[in-house]
């Protein structure tokens, strides 16, 4: 049932489709009453209708609420109008989604502690958890590849899937779709999304509404492409919105990013949107929304569409948006909507404005332009998904970037017990994973055809390659069947290896010891080539430096070359079997190729009958035997799930927050520290705080499984914070990893904190531009809090990482007026003082006091970063969950 305000403005409608009566809330008539709407921009009219259905006269939202984001017309510009924004649903995947069960659990627990109701600490919204994140490329290569990835998953993660089954069998409006279905981006393309979301409201009434959602994955964004706006949000905000609480937000920039004209032959969706994300970064749209229109819209599938929404995390917008047409009805018919629903989505965007028409440009923020005929065949890297380079130029980029690592001479080794050796620039992984491009038809069709040329001249991939395909929706395997060119990419290794998140979040498994050992003792500058989203440093495996973002494809070609030395068009690929040799251009396929496959292998039963029960499992699933209860049962010594401590010792009423009193830095960072670097998702190493531990408590090292997978544990998790092999603290000038300094012992970033901690003294991480930027990982929140750090003190911050810390109670401030951690000489042997922490506005400056170690002090000025009045709430609350919980029990 979905709550809705008291509609004192009056839009309240009613709209018959089919026969079949549907109360809205009227945009026409909110224009009437505030002013023309014509030429607002798509994603703005979404927000807008969320205000219209929630107003209620004030309390939450009001007439001047909807006043405001009417009038940004007139200046388009970030308001500092704040509003309450109600998304009608939450998707999560399973690594973000244990820990938000285990807060749900923990705060069942709490709520009860502080004599509340647990019936009230249920979803409120519908919540839809995908497990796809725990598969991980173990066995590759094989045609028993995917059966054993399953084996070994389910071996590993058990008591994980144990408790998200009790998730799903005690909690309300809780849903959870099973591993090996696929990755929660295209399952919410493909099945969960409906464009127009329908509920009754409280007087039994149906009700029709836009299509929105969060989630707790930052690439939650893709179905921005159906014209459903989502974006990523941190697993504290996400709980809080099933808990009812909106998110509160400001009114928001919008960019308009214009296509004219089309893509040349040979260009995928992936060359396309690796332009974008380099356009988009240079431009700057951090925080703001991006929406897509022009011309060139029509020219572009929404699989084309989706794989653009897809990416805004990595040119960091909040979203990147579509309007709703033709293509988006025709996708919805593929995909197996009902026509019910299909006619709801048409008529209610024609009737409310949200259907694109080319003769209307809205107003926006800022403007970009691209001709799609100038888009070329790219990749992107060697460590940023922005840094795209054209085809030619792979060569250059790798000598370039990793110069300081990278011999010119181009070192080749033999490597033990093989009969090859290896060398500088080798591809030892050649991926095709994430949502990004598995969702994409046409580059998988293309992939496959490339695979299927390359087969039939004899082409085989490099044998130091270790290739694997895993999609991101079991219909991938139907078309790719039914084309015939499954048999071909199984035949040059590229069998199916998972139907998940694999390589792209560093669940890419171990390399082949030989090779690993013959890169690592000899210092190589191995490469990898993915279909994916994200290529930093140490995310893909941590045998690999530089990490190449590519279509499908092109990650084909790449395993047969099986090195990114040498201008990919003008050396041969590979010698065919008569012996001629083989370039690019004989095995890539044209467009009309790909169409007419695509045209007969893909069609409306694959996704009907891959998704008639998309809840049940396979037979390892039903296995699971679980019976729901009111609260979890923790299991004493687990090593997966533990109840947090957020919640020991809460109080009703809350603590007032002190000041921070001569904090010392636990970290000094440059610019992109990614939320990889601050909560790494790969391996365990057994050296590691989080090795040690797990050492400590039986676990033997082949059990360790990954950070990810553990997250539902603070005990792992908080000594896995900014532990990364590639961190780079300039407190320990040389040291590459997880090390501080605590005077001048140096030790891990961990063991420094507990012993700042054991001293009482708060710490403090002081970074450059772009901090958090990646992925939407509430740990790189939740470890900073258990580590002790009060304060986060940087240049810049990425939108949801920021809006993490202030969850969990951690004050994020920015740099102002040109300073910076070297302008101001700040160092280790600082300590930092701020006073009226408990006393806060939004965006307010705050005086920073600096101690130098001789004794002398100065102060500089900083932008508080909380940025809203519901955030200082969150923050005097000592978080989010905290907040919520004290007004639920209360």
């Amino acid at each position: 049932m979905t709550q809705v305000g008291q509609d004192s403005l009056g839009t309240r409608s009613t709209l018959t489709v089919g026969g079949k009566d549907y109360a809205y809330y009227s945009l026409k008539k909110a224009a009437a009453k505030f002013g023309d709407i014509s030429r607002l921009p798509f994603s703005m009219k979404v927000l807008l209708e969320n205000l219209l259905r929630f107003e209620d006269g004030g309390f939450t939202v009001s007439s001047d609420d909807v006043k405001a984001l009417v009038d940004w017309q007139k200046n388009p510009a970030e308001s500092q109008n704040e509003i309450q924004y109600r998304p009608a649903r939450v998707l999560l995947q399973d690594f973000t989604g244990v820990p938000c069960v285990v807060d749900l659990a923990a705060m069942r627990d709490a709520i009860a502690t502080l004599g509340g109701d647990t019936s009230k600490i249920n979803p409120l919204v519908p919540v839809n958890l995908v497990i796809d994140h725990s598969v991980m490329v173990d066995e590759f290569g094989t045609p028993k590849a995917f059966e054993q990835n399953v084996e070994i998953e389910y071996q590993r993660n058990l008591e994980r899937y144990d408790f998200l089954k009790w998730g799903s069998k005690s909690l309300n409006n809780f849903y959870a779709v099973p591993p090996g279905t696929g990755i929660c981006h295209q399952v919410n393309l493909e099945n969960i999304a409906q464009a127009v979301w329908t509920s009754t409201d409280q007087s039994g009434a149906l009700v029709a509404y836009p299509d929105t959602c969060v989630g707790t994955d930052s690439h939650t964004t893709m179905v921005n492409g159906l014209g459903v706006l989502g974006w990523g949000v941190g697993g504290i905000e996400a709980e809080a919105a099933m808990l009812g609480q909106p998110v509160s937000m400001l009114v928001p920039e919008v960019v308009g990013f214009k296509f004219v004209g089309d893509l040349q032959e040979g260009v995928t969706a992936t060359d396309l949107v690796l332009t974008a994300t380099n356009m988009l970064r240079k431009h700057g749209v951090v925080g703001r929304f991006v929406e897509y229109y022009g011309p060139g819209l029509a020219g572009l599938s929404l699989a084309d569409r989706a794989t653009l929404a897809n990416m805004a995390p990595e040119y960091g917008a909040t979203c990147g948006f579509f309007g709703i047409d033709d293509k988006t009805i025709d996708y919805l018919r593929l995909t197996g909507r009902t026509e019910e629903q299909i006619a709801l989505v048409e008529a209610y965007a024609k009737e409310q404005g949200f259907w694109i028409d080319p003769s209307v440009e809205p107003i926006f923020t800022s403007t970009l332009e691209l001709d799609l005929s100038t888009v070329v065949p790219s990749l992107a890297g060697p460590k940023r998904p922005q840094d795209r380079v054209s085809l030619p130029q792979v060569d250059d980029v790798f000598n370039a970037d990793l110069a300081s690592v990278y011999k010119k001479a181009q070192t080749r080794v033999a490597v033990e017990g093989r009969d090859f050796d290896l060398g500088d620039g080798d591809v030892v992984i050649a991926a095709i994973t994430s949502c990004t491009n598995t969702s994409n038809p046409g580059v998988l069709i293309a992939a496959g055809l490339v695979a299927k040329k390359a087969n039939e001249l004899g082409l085989k991939p490099k044998p130091w390659v270790k290739t694997s395909l895993a999609p991101g929706s079991q219909v991938v395997t139907d078309y790719l069947n039914k084309a015939g060119l499954q048999e071909h990419l199984d035949a040059i290794g590229f069998n199916l290896v998972g139907y998940g998140c694999t390589t792209c979040i560093g669940n890419s498994g171990p390399l082949a010891e030989p090779i690993s050992k013959a890169i690592n003792e000899n210092g190589l500058v191995a490469s990898a080539v993915i279909s994916g989203n994200r290529n930093f440093e140490g995310r893909v495996s941590p045998d690999v430096r530089a990490n190449f973002l590519a279509s499908p494809p092109l990650v084909v070609a790449y395993a047969l070359k099986g090195t990114v030395i040498d201008d990919f068009t003008t050396t041969p690929i590979g010698v065919a079997k008569d012996g001629q040799d083989v370039f690019l251009k004989d095995i890539w396929p044209t467009n009309l190729e790909v169409a007419t496959v695509l045209a007969g292998a893909v069609d409306r039963p694959m996704f009907q009958a891959r998704y008639a029960d998309v809840y049940k499992g396979d037979q390892h699933w039903q296995a699971i035997n679980v019976t729901g209860s009111e609260t979890y049962q923790w299991r004493a010594g687990s090593t997966y799930v533990a109840n947090p401590p957020y919640f020991e010792g809460m109080s009703m009423t809350p603590a007032p927050v002190t000041d921070i009193i001569d904090a010392k830095p636990l970290l000094i960072l440059g610019d992109s520290i990614t939320t990889d670097h601050i909560s790494p998702a790969g391996n365990i190493k057994a050296d590691s705080p989080a090795g040690e531990w797990l050492l400590q408590h039986q676990v033997a090292k082949a059990d360790f499984n990954s950070y990810g997978a553990r997250r539902g544990h603070h005990d792992v998790m908080m000594r896995g914070t900014f532990a990364n092999i590639r961190i780079k603290n300039e407190m320990v000038p040389g040291v590459e990893g997880g090390f501080s300094r605590y005077g001048d012992e140096v030790g891990s970033v961990y063991d420094v904190a507990m012993k700042h901690k054991a001293d009482g003294v708060p710490t403090v991480v002081i970074a450059g531009k772009e901090y958090g930027t990646g992925s939407s990982r509430d740990w790189a929140a939740k470890g900073t809090n258990l580590l002790g750090v009060r304060t986060v003190i940087v240049e810049s911050f990425e939108r949801i990482h920021r809006s993490n810390l202030v969850g969990m109670g951690v004050l994020p401030l920015q740099f102002k007026d040109g300073d910076t951690r070297q302008s101001l000489g700040l160092t280790g042997d600082d300590t930092f003082t701020i006073h009226g922490v408990g006393s806060l506005t939004p965006r307010q400056d705050v005086e920073v006091q600096v101690t130098r170690k001789d004794g002398s002090s100065f102060s500089f000025t900083a932008l508080c970063r909380i940025d809203t009045a519901n955030e200082i709430e969150y923050f005097n609350n000592g978080g989010i969950l905290h907040y919520v919980l004290r007004k639920l029990a209360a």
